[in-house]
This record gives structure tokens, sequence and C-alpha cells, in this order.
């Protein structure tokens, strides 16, 4: 049934062009081809890396019971979710998303994944891929999967928002690893290796899994970017986060940067208890703790670089709590509230 006209918001001829100028302008931003391709083909082309997984893309997560849920719906002939490949300008095509599924299928053909837990085709469990009937290997290797190919004119933005808006068979994609995707380049290396210094990991108790998945890496970030703008920043974390990244994509201050996060990792090293966890026996770091933390402790040090703090005990109160407990996320007051908090207390002479 039609909505009543009255309740509808006025539309004008105007209004009605300039959506379909821009519809046409972002439609023909978006250039892609679909192919399908023998399972075989696709991972010979992978382990030739004429298909490969760029460098930014998470690790093989999938847990074996993902990998043989994802092989019994190939063998069953369910419909598998389109792969996205984009074509890049030496020839090859970069996995946007389908990596899981293109380990896997890599890791089953070569013998190296025993099929269990099936639910729909018991009798296969304990197989691999060389001791399914002859027939069934035949049919596996032939069978089409459908890729998308993204050319190579499309859009850094379009790609992100690709990365966003897909379903996979597996995990969603966290913010950062989309982001990871989205800004691949110096800047997102350099974070990557701030991610990996040793006193950095030692002071941020992060599980292997999160680490994986781009963690330690996103917190870099957001040390850097709130450090450097954080008054600017409004509600929306991932756009805040992903307009610093593409700002300093390929040019930013290397020196400044690196020296900032060594020195306010020493000054966290030598004077929070347990560095940026909230015991010592801590095996996660909650995120708005390290925010404030590690973002108020650099603010401090740009007051005073040489800074020995004389009272830590506001470490322990019920004000600092508050600060960092879960609910004090996603705003400028609070974001504010906690940095400053940490600055000023660090600032601070006793009584």
């Amino acid at each position: 049934m039609a909505a009543n006209q009255s309740t509808l918001y006025p539309i004008s001829h105007d209004d009605r062009q300039r959506a379909e100028e821009e519809i046409r302008r972002v439609q023909q931003e978006v250039d892609f081809d679909i192919r399908d391709f023998p399972i075989e083909y696709l991972v010979d082309k992978f382990r030739d890396e004429l298909f490969y997984v760029p460098n930014y893309q998470r690790e093989y997560i999938w847990r074996s019971v993902n990998r043989c849920a994802f092989i019994e719906s190939v063998v069953l002939g369910l419909p598998i979710p389109m792969m996205f490949f984009a074509e890049m300008d030496d020839g090859r095509h970069e996995i946007v998303d389908g990596a899981q599924r293109m380990y896997t299928l890599e890791c089953f053909m070569n013998d190296d994944l025993e099929l269990a837990n099936l639910q729909k085709l018991a009798s296969l469990n304990g197989f691999r891929f060389s001791q399914l009937p002859t027939p069934q290997q035949r049919k596996f290797a032939t069978k089409p999967l459908r890729i998308v190919i993204l050319e190579e004119r499309t859009t850094v933005e379009l790609r992100y928002e690709l990365f966003k808006r897909i379903n996979t068979h597996g995990e969603r994609a966290r913010p950062s690893e989309i982001r990871k995707g989205a800004f691949a380049g110096p800047f997102m290396d350099f974070l990557a290796k701030c991610a990996r210094d040793e006193r950095f990991v030692r002071l941020c108790p992060i599980s292997d899994s999160l680490r994986k998945r781009g963690v330690a890496t996103e917190l870099v970030l957001r040390f850097f970017a709130y450090s450097d703008r954080y008054v600017s920043f409004r509600h929306d974390v991932d756009n805040f986060l992903n307009k610093y990244a593409q700002d300093n994509r390929t040019t930013f201050e290397t020196k400044r940067l690196s020296d900032e996060f060594d020195r306010m990792l020493v000054f966290v090293e030598k004077y929070f208890p347990y560095g940026f966890a909230k015991t010592a026996e801590s095996r996660a770091t909650p995120r708005v703790r390290f925010e404030a933390i590690a973002v108020g402790a650099n603010l401090a040090l740009r007051k005073n670089p040489n800074l020995v703090p004389r009272d830590m005990s506001w470490l322990k109160s019920d004000k600092f709590v508050i600060h960092t407990t879960t609910h004090a996320s996603n705003s400028l007051p609070r974001l504010r509230g906690r940095v400053e908090y940490v600055r000023d207390q660090l600032l601070a002479a006793l009584p």
C-alpha cells in the first residue's frame, strides 16, 4: 500500500536532479567484472601468487570447524558467497574479500585439512582431499566459484565501503582490518611496526587472536590520532580514525611520531606499575584505559618533556575509574575528560 503522500518529506525537481547526478557519478566509479573460476584454477593461481592475499589482511584465523563447514558446503553444492578480487597495476589480483575461503581451499587440496564434525556428510569425517572418491575429487576441483573483479580504477573509498558491506562465510572483518586494506601504505606500515615494539607489547597485553586482527595497530592509531586531534573529535570513531589515516597515508612526520611514541612508552613503563593494564595478571588492555594513559601522558610530556610526576595515587581514585570504564567512550566530553584528567594529574604539583 502506498504511503500517505502528506506524510512524506517534500522532494523538489532540483532535489531529484541532484540525486540522479550523484547516483550516476558514484556508479561510474564502480568498475567490475564477474567471472566464474574452477576451484582448481583458483588454487593454482593462488599458489603462483597471481591471486594473492596482501599483507594488510588478517592472518589465517578460521577455526577448524569453520574450515570444515565451508568444505562441506562446497561438496554439497550449496551457494557460496562471491569473493571479491581487485585488479592491480602489475596484472595480479588482490583478494579483497575471500582470503579465509581461499586459504581453506588451498589447504584442503594440499591434504593439509582433515574433515571433522561435519553435520550433513558425517561419512566424510576423517577424510582428506586425496582420500575422497575420485569422481568427488574431480567435481570439487572443477566446481566454479563466482568472483567479482574490481577493475583497477575503482577508488580507494569504494574499496573501503566494500570491505564494510560484504558478508563473508566466516567472521566479519573488524574496522581495524578494513582500515588496513583501505589505507594501505607507509603510514599503516609504520603503525604496524609500532605495534610490534617490544616495550609496547609488554606494557599493553592483548590476546594473540585480537593482535592478529589488528587491535594493537588500532590502539597505536588511536594514540596518534587523539594526541594530535582529540579536540576536534565528535562521535564517529571510525570516520575520525579513517580521516587521520587517510591524511597521513603516504606523508607524515615519522620522526616526531616515533619519538613521541617511544618517549610515552618509556614514561609509562617507569611510572605506571602495570603499564596500560589494570593489574599485573591482566591479559587484556581496556581501550579507554589505554587512551587515557597513553594520550594523557603524551599531552603532559609535550608540556614538560622532563616530567617527573610527584604523586600517582590518583590511579586508584574513583574518578579515574569512572573516566576509564566502558561507558566513558565515543563523545568529545568523555574522551577529553579522560585524557585531560591524566594529563593534569601528571602535571599537578603536590599541595
